[in-house]
Formats: C-alpha cells, structure tokens, sequence
C-alpha cells in the first residue's frame, strides 16, 4: 500500500511544478502532515549523510527537489525521478524535524492540530503528533502518538493513512515534549488549551463532516478465545528517543506490566474454576 501511495502523483499545473517542487508537494492533497524543509538544510550535504544509499537517482532526485533539473529531461523520466524525489524528501523532512528550527515548526502544527485529536474519550480531545513505528522506509505507514494516553492511532483519511511511517521517524513526537516539557499533557483532568481557536473550529468542523461520511461501527466484545489470552496478546506501544526507550516511561510500563501479569494469573485461576 505504501508503495502505491509514493506513486500516486497529486494534480499541479505543469508551471507549478517545474519552478516549485517543495511548495508544489505540500500543496498537494495527502500531504498536510509535513512541514516545508529550509533549503539550506537541504543543500548542505552534511544533513543528507548516507540518502544516497537508499534512494535511487539520488542526485536527480536532489536536483529536483532544489528546483535544479535540467528543463530538457524526457516525460517519462521525471515521473520515475518524481517518486525518488518523494521518498528522499521524505527521509530529508524526518532528519529536519527533530532539529531546532524543525521542532519549531511542527509545533506551530501542532498547536493548530492539524494532526487531528485523540479517539479516546478520557484523552478530552488531546491534540495528535504524527509517529513512525519504523525508520526504515516501506516498512509500517504513519500513526498518530497521543502524549495523554502514550498510545497510538492510525490516521482517519485513506490519503495520510497511506503515508510512509520513516517520513517522520520512531523519535520525533517524544523529542518535542523533551524540548517543550510544558506541551506534555496531564495523565487525567482537562487538557491544557494550547490549540488556538482556529485550529479547534477547524477540527470540529472537520469531525462533523467525517460524522456525516463514515458509517458507525457497532461496540461489542468479540466472543472468541479466553480473557487472560486475549490480554496475553495485546500489544503495546513503547515510546523511544533514538532507539532508546524514556527513563520516566520505561520505569512506569515495567509497573504497569507487573499489574497485568497478576491481573492475568487471577483471570485464568478463576477460568480454570469455571
């Protein structure tokens, strides 16, 4: 599916295209979740250590990105170097968004919640950041983190559901509230207002269209396998910061497990009464 997805290609008049790629790619429906790159970012080679090993044409790919691609290259190739362009810019915009100035960016998205807000009713409406389960392109699509509830959610649109997961890394969600610790929601009580009023009516107003379009899905309990089986096999999410899982987090999940484990050794001594 991801790979379809790179290869779909967005409407944009020709001009457009050709002058302003960047522009021209975030424009484009699907795309909402990135934040524009700084060019300067992007033409200093340092910053793209090792994309050359996992894109294909790398330096046409560059060329386009930067708006540099010679005028004069066949139809057929641009749209092959289209979908390298996608994927390097990509693995560009998950390296700049864990920097300072990328951070700051995505903040401003953030605080518009233009990721959407959480399903979960106890969250109250927590606004979403957008997470990768993987850093390696092709594997696992996008997923939304909720700071409140520290679990993950898969996007409502088909168009970001499709989006590649390394496009924004395994850190960046728990980078931002290490470097805006006040961003970091309480675990019960209101969520703080960050959001401006903007962002909340566009929210809402988004929420009752997707109300009118998508059916309702039937609550229940499905009747097959045992409790503690069921418990057994649930998987969980582990927040990481560069692979390595957060202190403060790690310390509560190994607490939280140790209550599972015995939660579950009650549930199948009271089935193996029954």
């Amino acid at each position: 599916m991801l790979g379809r997805a790179v290869d779909d290609i967005s409407t944009g008049s020709d001009s457009e295209y050709s002058k302003w790629w960047i522009s021209w790619f975030l424009s484009s429906k699907g795309n909402e979740y990135f934040c524009e790159v700084e060019e300067d970012y992007i033409l200093d080679r340092f910053n793209l250590t090792g994309l050359n090993n996992e894109v294909s044409n790398y330096a046409q790919a560059l060329d386009l990105i930067t708006d540099n691609l010679d005028d004069d290259i066949q139809d057929e190739l641009r749209g092959a170097l289209d979908v390298q362009a996608r994927l390097l810019y990509g693995l560009i915009h998950a390296r700049w968004i864990v920097t300072a100035r990328g951070l700051a960016k995505m903040l401003e998205k953030f605080k518009r919640v233009d990721f959407g807000r959480c399903p979960r009713v106890l969250c109250q409406s927590q606004p979403l950041l957008p997470v990768g389960l993987s850093d390696t392109p092709y594997e696992k699509s996008v997923k939304l983190y909720c700071g409140r509830c520290e679990d993950v959610y898969s996007p409502k649109s088909s168009r970001h559901g499709s989006i590649d997961g390394a496009y924004f890394g395994t850190s960046f969600p728990h980078l931002l509230f290490l470097v805006y610790p006040s961003l970091l929601p309480p675990k019960s009580g209101p969520v703080d207002p960050t959001p401006t009023s903007r962002g909340i009516e566009n929210d809402s107003s988004r929420k009752s269209r997707r109300a009118k379009e998508e059916p309702e899905i039937s609550e229940g309990v499905g009747e097959t396998g045992s409790t503690a089986s069921v418990a057994l096999k649930a998987e969980r999410y582990r927040p990481r910061i560069y692979g390595f899982q957060l202190n403060e987090t790690a310390k509560l999940q190994r607490w939280q497990e140790a209550v599972r484990d015995r939660q579950i050794a009650r549930l199948e001594a009271l089935e193996d009464l029954s």
